[in-house]
């Protein structure tokens, strides 16, 4: 009755919380990329979420072994080191994350967070996608039905924020596209179609590399925590290339940590949350809460885009983000599936699909 208890409560708990971080991270990128001031780089950004990461699943995979430190070092050698062809697997979905997230920052700078997080869910069409071409998997006549609602609603919010120019007050504000290194108040003027398409790549990115990853390390016996060491240890080295590449003249010239301040460092580890988060929700919720959680957050960064950034609220922008909604709704319902507590291996089959910071 006890471990019952606990469970339902770490589950909403975990929901509470996807939800929240869900909601507070598009709000807190726009912010980030359009408020007064110098402008930090985001490749940086990006780069030390995948730092916070890897602590965080180091300190739990050391959890894990009992804060035995041999235990530890030896688990680390034997699945990184001594087993360099799983590690190397993870190459390709740890070099896609990396421009994955880069491009969320710019699609944060040039679309308002309402927008940005409506647009996003398009990465449940890509996945299913991928789903379909790369595993051979069978959608359900209601999972088709949901993904033309979210194409529709996607399309209708598109188009709301083209006739009334962006629906908010901050859309020539400065933001971050080009990464001006030392921009202040004044900014480049925004380009809603360039926000769209940075949208769109991460959204084709984020279904690829989901399969991808569930493709190729499908029933290893790794830890939700060791699996997360591996994929931030490869995306480092990706993230420092990307830094250099796309911003090296500006770190060289005003330095790495040029516009970091506390808010910029909140919203490093806000973002390095949310991985570990959705692996915590993944354990113990369904797909119709996930569903929940995320249409609740797409509700708060409406509201709350009312009040931090003047968005313009439509009935054109609400019908859409309304059939994005149900469409989530729709693709997670199964209903084939039985009530009752996951067994050990729906649980670790639903911690290898849904392990991808998707």
């Amino acid at each position: 009755m006890n471990i019952h208890m606990n469970t339902n409560t770490l589950k909403y708990i975990s929901l509470l919380t996807l939800t929240l971080q869900n909601a507070i991270l598009g709000l807190s990128m726009r912010y980030a990329r359009t408020r007064p001031g110098e402008i930090f780089l985001s490749s940086t950004a990006v780069l030390m979420a995948e730092f916070a990461k890897l602590i965080t699943c180091l300190f739990l995979v050391f959890n894990e072994e009992g804060k035995d430190a041999q235990k530890f070092v030896r688990s680390l050698h034997k699945t990184i080191i001594a087993n360099p062809v799983d590690t190397l697997k993870v190459c390709v979905p740890s070099l896609v994350y990396i421009v994955q997230n880069n491009l969320l920052y710019v699609s944060a700078s040039h679309l308002d967070a309402a927008t940005y997080q409506v647009t996003y869910q398009l990465k449940i069409l890509t996945t299913a996608m991928f789903a379909v071409v790369i595993l051979r998997r069978k959608l359900l006549t209601t999972q088709w039905g949901a993904l033309l609602l979210l194409v529709m609603g996607i399309v209708l919010v598109q188009l709301a924020q083209t006739v009334t120019g962006g629906g908010s007050s901050d859309s020539t504000s400065s933001a971050g596209g080009n990464d001006a290194a030392s921009s202040s108040s004044s900014g480049p003027e925004q380009n809603r179609m360039l926000g769209l398409w940075a949208a769109l790549g991460a959204c084709f990115l984020s279904g690829f590399a989901g399969i991808y990853f569930e493709k190729i390390l499908k029933g290893a016996e790794i830890s939700v925590w060791m699996r997360n060491v591996q994929l931030s240890l490869l995306s480092i080295p990706f993230g420092l290339l990307t830094c250099f590449v796309n911003d090296g003249s500006r770190i060289f010239e005003h330095g790495f940590f040029h516009g970091y301040d506390f808010f910029v460092w909140y919203l490093v580890l806000l973002q390095a949350g949310g991985g570990l988060i959705v692996a915590v929700v993944v354990k113990y919720a369904d797909n119709i809460l996930k569903g929940f959680a995320t249409s609740l957050a797409i509700i708060i960064s409406c509201v709350a885009s009312i009040y931090i950034f003047d968005f313009n609220l439509t009935l054109q922008f609400s019908f859409g983000a309304a059939l994005v909604i149900a469409s989530i709704f729709m693709y997670g319902y199964d209903p084939s599936a039985r009530s009752g507590p996951k067994t050990t291996a729906q649980t670790a089959s639903d911690e290898e699909k849904l392990l991808p910071r998707v």
